[in-house]
């Protein structure tokens, strides 16, 4: 099962004092709009997002369909098979994607311990 590119999805109470914190680790801002409490910092191998008033905790998150640098990919697990894997596997979903779209779509669950995990995809399902 290929969930996508991975990143963590930061609740932070003060995203000016968030940034800043991360940018003394090496990050650099790559998207994302400070002004609407929301960035995305990358380093050489990893990438956060920093969420302020947007959520409780902090997520996982799996975006189908991107690379990286949030290019789209030709060929990918759609989140519409995922969610049928997880649900074949006996995984209970928050939230589900509607089977019946074809666009972008996500759907949440919950590791053992109550970390949510949000499968995120920002792009159309694959032609095949």
């Amino acid at each position: 099962m290929n969930l996508g590119n991975f990143s963590v999805s930061l609740a932070v109470k003060d995203i000016a004092v968030s940034r800043a914190f991360y940018e003394k680790l090496g990050f650099r801002v790559i998207g994302g709009d400070q002004a609407q409490n929301w960035l995305i910092l990358q380093n050489e191998t990893s990438t956060i997002g920093l969420f302020q008033g947007m959520f409780d905790k902090n997520i996982l998150t799996f975006n189908p369909g991107w690379d990286r640098n949030a290019q789209s990919l030709a060929d990918f697990e759609d989140v519409r098979e995922l969610q049928r894997t997880l649900q074949a596997r006996g995984i209970t979903l928050v939230s589900a994607a509607d089977e019946s779209s074809t666009g972008p779509a996500s759907l949440m669950l919950m590791d053992p311990d109550g970390n949510p995990i949000l499968i995120d995809q920002h792009v159309p399902k694959p032609k095949r």
